[in-house]
């Protein structure tokens, strides 16, 4: 049986601000598949760039370096090599610690503080691994300490987020797998 790939748009065939990112995307991730992908809907991919990420993942009230820290977490847990390639040079510009993301796939390591600890736990709860996953009141609490209940609500969201979209990735085969992807 033949493999099924979505048809990818030539970088030609893209917008301008679709072609920068496709370059930027290449430059960072060795790939270009989503933005090759999201040129047969240039309207959605405006959306993802300006309402999730500008408005959403670089604004909003909770600070950057959590969401950053979040998501790679995600990309780390989800096995995604693309994701993570380019998630680790947005978590160093973020100002994440070199031991911070070298450490990320141990979340008990003593370089990460109570902060970081419940972000990650977050970032566990929502992603792809955790089918039957609740919010504890444990954990709950850890966060409670660092964030108000609205910021709680806006990182499981952009954490919820980026899962749907490593799974959407994953099952379109647009993403460089790392040898401990599960999916």
């Amino acid at each position: 049986m033949t493999q099924f790939s979505f048809p990818m748009k030539d970088k030609s065939e893209l917008s301008e601000p679709m072609q920068v990112a496709f370059e930027r995307s290449l430059k960072r991730r060795g790939e270009a598949k989503l933005i090759s992908a999201m040129g047969h809907s240039p309207d959605l991919f405006d959306w993802y760039i300006d309402d999730f990420y500008k408005k959403l993942f670089y604004s909003g009230s909770v600070p950057v370096i959590y969401k950053e820290l979040g998501r790679l977490r995600l990309s780390e847990v989800h096995g995604c090599r693309s994701c993570n390639k380019g998630n680790r040079l947005d978590a160093d510009m973020a100002g994440l610690s070199p031991a911070k993301i070298a450490s990320i796939d141990n979340a008990e390591n003593p370089v990460f503080d109570t902060a970081d600890k419940a972000v990650i736990g977050l970032a566990d709860l929502m992603s792809l691994h955790a089918h039957r996953g609740r919010l504890s009141q444990s954990l709950y609490d850890a966060l409670r300490v660092h964030f108000d209940d609205g910021q709680i609500l806006e990182l499981s969201l952009v954490f919820s987020f980026l899962s749907g979209m490593a799974h959407f990735m994953f099952a379109f085969d647009m993403v460089e797998r790392e040898e401990s992807c599960q999916l």
